[in-house]
């Protein structure tokens, strides 16, 4: 049996997003644990052009909400962006997660084809949907998910590469 576009996305978006739920608690543990503010922890940047840990989290909500939705040709969840607290980003991953577990494997049928347009700061870009898939929605996903482990390593919290990749 092939790939669907279903098991391509869906899944490693969940299983993702609860590996950087599980990072965030150990980040939020190592705040406490030094007595360091935890708002400066999710304010922290890699380097001043980059965003914020909480930021990372947002977009990676993002880029995870609107695959799958745009897969599936429903609207788009969306979100504030005001998280400014470890419970608030925890929040906004269950709220991704819960999502996603409501699109049906039936939903991206055909997707593959399907036309993806995207208004972007440099114009609009249109794909279909493999090509959006997997050389868009997917490398910015993990891009952001990288981004956010990456911070919280450069802060000294303990983290590792099972941490990033999970237990399964």
């Amino acid at each position: 049996m092939a790939l669907s576009m279903y098991d391509v996305s869906i899944p490693a978006f969940i299983r993702a997003l609860t590996n950087l739920s599980a990072i965030l608690e150990k980040g939020a543990a190592h705040a406490q644990a030094q007595g360091m503010d935890p708002a400066d922890l999710i304010q922290t940047r890699l380097i001043a052009d980059m965003d914020t840990l909480a930021a990372q989290v947002q977009r990676a909500s993002d880029a995870a909400k609107g695959c799958a939705a745009r897969l599936a040709g429903i609207e788009v969840p969306s979100y504030a962006d005001t998280e400014a607290t470890f419970p608030e980003l925890q929040e906004r991953i269950a709220k991704t997660v819960g999502f996603l577990k409501s699109v049906r494997p039936e939903q991206l049928e055909g997707s593959e084809s399907r036309e993806i347009e995207l208004k972007l700061r440099q114009g609009a870009v249109t794909f279909d949907g493999k090509s959006y898939l997997l050389g868009f929605a997917l490398p910015n996903f993990y891009f952001h998910i990288t981004t956010a482990y990456d911070i919280l390593r450069h802060k000294g919290v303990q983290i590792g590469k099972m941490d990033y990749l999970g237990s399964r």
